[in-house]
């Protein structure tokens, strides 16, 4: 990969939404919610282009009007509750090389879902994408709710997430402070090279950690968490105010 990559900023929206109808669209801040990942994605410097993959008319209308591309509908068996990420960068690839010509060397995943990233955490996902010559850049967190200290139903027992000869021997009960610390997959901003994807992987072999700012994480799953978005953003304006 040269030192000045070709980096897409793909922003998948599709239309449909069970937990919260028309989510992509819900107001945030007094904007739709897209809006803000748009806004960020078109100030990183890092990013040739910004393309958003939906099957919804509207999203498309929306994406547009305040710049970003949509240079396709995605096909609708493609936008179904069940559908991974991997087909639609697989489609969004293959269709702007159809249409187009045009290749880049790494997709950058921005979920709308994600509405505080910051235009500099995307340019430092792609700057470590370049410099570590690593797969894929993964933005993660480290998490409380330990995996040693979790259970899964056999039938009608509980039974250790994780079976290992210390979990049996230890038990349940031990210091989080003496547990190993693991990472959640945050979704903030995520960095693949092209090549994995066409290969068939958001990941391929080797992964690295992004640590994101955890003042600006949200995970907008029904309408409440937007009630907790909309506060997580009033503490977030006078950070913003700070750094202007």
């Amino acid at each position: 990969m040269s030192a000045t990559p070709i980096a897409l900023g793909i922003i998948p929206a599709r239309g449909g939404s069970k937990s919260v109808p028309g989510k992509n669209l819900y107001p945030l801040g007094g904007r739709p919610l897209i809006e803000h990942t748009v806004v960020s994605a078109l100030a990183a410097k890092s990013l040739d282009r910004v393309i958003v993959s939906t099957d919804d008319r509207e999203i498309a209308r929306v994406a547009r009007a305040v710049g970003a591309e949509v240079p396709f509908l995605r096909p609708a068996e493609l936008a179904r509750d069940e559908t991974p990420d991997l087909p639609v960068f697989q489609h969004a690839l293959a269709t702007l090389w159809e249409q187009e010509r045009y290749r880049p060397d790494v997709v950058v995943h921005l979920r709308p879902t994600q509405p505080f990233r910051t235009a500099a955490e995307i340019d430092a996902v792609v700057a470590l994408i370049v410099t570590s010559g690593a797969d894929c850049v993964k933005s993660v967190r480290p998490v409380a709710e330990h995996p040693y200290k979790m259970y899964r139903l056999t039938g009608d027992r509980l039974v250790p997430f994780l079976d290992t000869p210390e979990r049996r021997r230890r038990g349940p009960d031990v210091p989080r402070q003496s547990l190993e610390i693991v990472y959640l997959s945050a979704g903030v901003v995520d960095a693949m090279r092209r090549e994995v994807i066409e290969q068939g992987s958001t990941e391929g072999e080797r992964v690295i950690p992004y640590l994101v700012d955890e003042r600006r994480y949200v995970n907008l799953d029904s309408a409440r968490d937007f009630v907790v978005a909309e506060a997580v953003l009033r503490t977030l304006a006078p950070l913003e105010a700070s750094h202007s």
